[in-house]
């Protein structure tokens, strides 16, 4: 396989196990936030609308969809994240943990930068585990779908 075409079907596969990963992540959280009688998290519709300039919704059914879609497209979306490390020749389990380190990063640097949420330092441990569980979730999932997807179609 060309190396174009390498790196376009692992950016594809990604894609697809980010959407699993997403829906992994949501299942978790939304039994997390049952169990724990809290509202879901709004963070990523909230960061979004905030780098869109996005200031108001027309009602609370278009936020909510912003907020669905919001979830979805980002989860989904790095899972290309996954997929470039596999094209770039990172072993499944490295690239999972260097995948899940990224996006849980990311988060931690960029919800604070856009004054969606404080720095994890002051968050309650049991929070800081909670999230860290839910990214976790997250790219174990992303990991074993894209291994999956990668098996199917006669790669290693």
């Amino acid at each position: 396989m060309k190396s174009a075409e390498k790196v376009a079907s692992s950016i594809g596969k990604g894609l697809v196990a980010g959407f699993v990963g997403t829906a992994a992540m949501t299942v978790s959280s939304t039994v997390e936030s049952k169990l724990r009688g809290r509202a879901p998290s709004s963070a990523p519709a909230r960061a979004t609308a905030k780098v869109l300039g996005i200031a108001s919704f027309e009602d609370e059914i278009a936020q909510a969809r912003f907020n669905d879609l919001s979830h979805w497209g980002y989860g989904t979306g790095w899972g290309v994240v996954h997929g470039l490390l596999d094209a770039a020749g990172v072993p499944p389990r490295k690239a999972t943990a260097a995948h899940g380190t990224a996006i849980w990063s990311s988060a931690q640097v960029t919800l604070p930068a856009l004054d969606i949420a404080p720095p994890a330092i002051f968050w309650p441990k049991q929070d800081v585990a909670i999230d860290a569980f839910h990214h976790t979730v997250y790219a174990i999932a992303t990991g074993i779908a894209y291994e999956l997807i990668s098996s199917r179609n006669g790669a290693p």
